[in-house]
């Protein structure tokens, strides 16, 4: 395990740019500098001349990411004076590093232009020095465009594969933004909006002469309702920019559902809850989708109905599981609609389930989710 965690280390310090091309460049160079040292005392002139050339190609090399078109241009012109000096023929292994660059660092019209000036430039040399044949222009293109095409072909797919990072990056982001905005607008708005509806229970039962109490209690369900609508403004920001994306587990669930029906008693709203079935345990998304979707109905009733009663009924079958919540109250028009309903929407989308809810023919409204157990 160590050792692997060295090599690791060891791969990912070569493939930084700087020690990458330096050790590019020494094991291009080691064989044409052995071949200077070893030639040169021996008296021969060819041979080291040849080998101080590609030398100097490669040396060149180091500045291929920083400076692609000036290094192709220097390599090209090298290359020029050994064709001159009928030194070489064709181009070496740093001309082709060097329009593979060319196509990997650069983009667009510069790219086209340079590759294409090179490919003029050996064709004429070799026409004009060596007498090439006819097939000297297909071998000049051949020589820069095959290097030139894949360094372009590496460069769009890396853009690629970053602009899928970034994207992912960014989905994840908006995904934690909008289950901020659910988890605030559930939690948040629920207890404010029981607060609201205990203080206001409590300053109209207080005698008339408790005048102190009363004016206390009116500034803290103005400051209630205020609240409520910062945290709406909030909510508009959080989800500008959402999509979808997975919850995460909160502590809340059916089993709590008991408490959030006492707790919306409590309140000032008659509600009753009602089991089928044997209750299993539910995956820890659908499980967090029942108690937001019966927290998020009672919270509407209470706000928006009045002389309202509520029912909530929750079904377990054996590939699914149903919740259902009914008033029968009078629907009133009071605040700017909010984003309860298309909370619960996405919660039961992301668990593959199927959301109903509108007017009751007999009057007051119905939620109704079903959730299969499978899909989640």
């Amino acid at each position: 395990m160590r050792v692997a965690r060295t090599f690791m280390k060891i791969v990912r310090w070569f493939r930084r740019p700087r020690v990458f091309d330096t050790t590019l460049v020494i094991l291009i160079s080691l064989p044409a500098a052995l071949a200077i040292i070893s030639m040169v005392p021996r008296g021969e002139v060819e041979t080291p001349l040849n080998a101080a050339h590609y030398l100097a190609g490669a040396l060149l090399l180091l500045m291929r990411r920083r400076r692609p078109i000036l290094t192709t241009a220097l390599v090209t012109a090298l290359d020029v004076v050994g064709i001159v000096t009928q030194l070489i023929t064709v181009t070496n292994v740093s001309s082709a590093i060097a329009y593979y660059s060319l196509g990997r660092y650069t983009t667009g019209r510069a790219t086209v232009i340079s590759a294409v000036a090179g490919a003029v430039v050996y064709a004429t040399a070799n026409e004009l020095f060596w007498r090439a044949t006819e097939g000297g222009w297909v071998a000049a293109l051949f020589s820069v465009g095959v290097p030139v095409s894949i360094g372009q072909l590496v460069r769009v797919r890396s853009e690629l594969n970053e602009r899928s990072r970034r994207e992912a990056a960014d989905a994840a982001v908006r995904a934690e933004r909008r289950r901020i905005a659910r988890e605030l607008h559930d939690v948040v708005a629920h207890h404010i909006t029981v607060i609201n509806a205990l203080v206001g229970g409590a300053r109209a039962t207080l005698p008339p002469e408790q005048e102190v109490t009363r004016n206390a209690l009116e500034s803290a369900e103005q400051t209630a309702r205020q609240a409520m609508s910062e945290m709406r403004r909030l909510l508009d920001v959080l989800r500008a920019d959402g999509s979808d994306g997975p919850d995460a587990a909160t502590g809340v669930g059916a089993a709590r559902l008991p408490a959030l029906i006492k707790e919306a008693k409590s309140a000032g709203l008659p509600a009753s809850l009602t089991v089928a079935g044997e209750p299993v345990e539910l995956p820890a998304a659908v499980d967090h989708a029942v108690y937001r979707i019966v927290q998020e109905a009672l919270t509407n009733t209470r706000k928006h109905t009045v002389s309202a009663r509520a029912s909530v009924r929750l079904a377990y079958e054996p590939e699914a599981v149903e919740v259902e919540v009914i008033d029968d109250g009078l629907a009133t028009q009071d605040g700017a609609p909010g984003f309860g309903l298309g909370g619960m929407a996405e919660r039961v989308a992301l668990c593959g389930g199927q959301l109903s809810t509108g007017p009751r023919p007999e009057g007051g409204f119905r939620v109704h989710a079903r959730i299969p157990l499978e899909r989640a």
